[in-house]
């Protein structure tokens, strides 16, 4: 218990403690980050505020996929990699370094404008559903689908690219992402903006570009289809937790919703890093950092868990 006890007691003084306190004098260079669409926005906004504790510090973010982070990274052309999904024994072996900053989910969207929306909101649809329509490919209409009288089919789309919200979304489901049918969009926001404007689509999408960072609600015009995960044809009131951010965070950190399609978020350096910029951004992103989490959306990790990575760097 003891060795459990200490770090997150060391976690939780060291995030309350100044940021002179816990890298000492603001440090200066460049970092180059690249990667998950996923984890873009709470990245961005750690950027922001972390350059405001040392200005001579500075952070370059572009999205592109984790798949590309991961192959920016090993190749050097990036210091960290936003990563969206389990880091797979071949990378750990090219070099990848892994520490968990956040966690957040991917969710089965459909447009707010679908001719079925009520129902489909009432009744959810079971995971045996979701499969026909992704894996199998046995659903074509709506109807088929969900158990409801519409002869309207049903547009599937996935992600063009190497994507962890792909990746973990086909986990779920029990494939690979390259075995996921539908058509291919690049992109969270694009998967976005392609259901918002398809009525009887279906696609699937991190949290963060469902819901309204300052709302808190699904009011970008994509809504969150809910899984009728007991499989008894309605969403209990034990299931439905979708309407605030507030009220889905807590029904991933209590388990109600599953592991995937919720998952741990990465950075990913090429070895354990040395650059002080980077060690610098890192242990303020585990410590003082998390308290954006939340307020961007997503959900913070356990104290083992920020320990565990503040471990890994010394």
């Amino acid at each position: 218990m003891k060795k459990i006890f200490i770090p997150v007691f060391l976690v939780l003084l060291t995030m309350n403690r100044p940021a002179a306190a816990q890298s000492g004098k603001p440090v200066s260079g460049n970092i180059t980050i690249s990667g998950a669409f996923a984890l873009y926005p709470l990245a961005v906004k750690w950027a922001e505020e972390y350059k405001k504790l040392n200005p001579g510090v500075k952070i370059d973010i572009s999205a592109g996929g984790a798949g590309k982070g991961m192959t920016d990274v090993l190749s050097g052309m990036a210091d960290i990699a936003l990563f969206s999904r389990d880091i797979y024994p071949e990378e750990t072996k090219k070099g990848a370094f892994d520490i968990a900053v956040a966690k957040d989910a991917v969710v089965p969207t459909i447009s707010a404008s679908h001719p079925n929306l009520a129902e489909l909101l009432k009744k959810g649809l079971k995971r045996d559903a979701l499969v026909s329509l992704w894996v199998t490919g046995k659903s074509k209409t709506w109807g088929q689908a969900a158990g409801i009288k519409s002869s309207a089919p049903v547009h599937v789309f996935t992600r063009s690219d190497a994507a962890g919200a792909g990746e973990t979304w086909a986990k779920y489901l029990g494939i690979k992402q390259e075995d996921l049918l539908g058509i291919g969009v690049f992109g969270d926001p694009g998967l976005a903006m392609a259901v918002k404007k398809d009525p009887v689509s279906i696609g699937f999408n991190n949290i963060v570009y469902v819901y309204d960072s300052k709302t808190k609600r699904q009011t970008n015009g994509v809504m969150i289809l809910p899984i009728d995960l007991n499989n008894n044809g309605t969403i209990d009131p034990d299931e439905s937790f979708y309407d605030t951010t507030d009220q889905f965070i807590d029904a991933v950190v209590k388990g109600k919703y599953p592991s995937p399609p919720a998952r741990d978020l990465y950075f990913i350096t090429k070895g354990k890093p040395q650059n002080p910029a980077v060690t610098g951004f890192i242990n303020y992103v585990l410590t003082k950092g998390q308290q954006f989490v939340q307020e961007a959306g997503f959900i913070k990790l356990s104290g083992e868990k920020l320990a565990a990575g503040l471990g890994k760097l010394k």
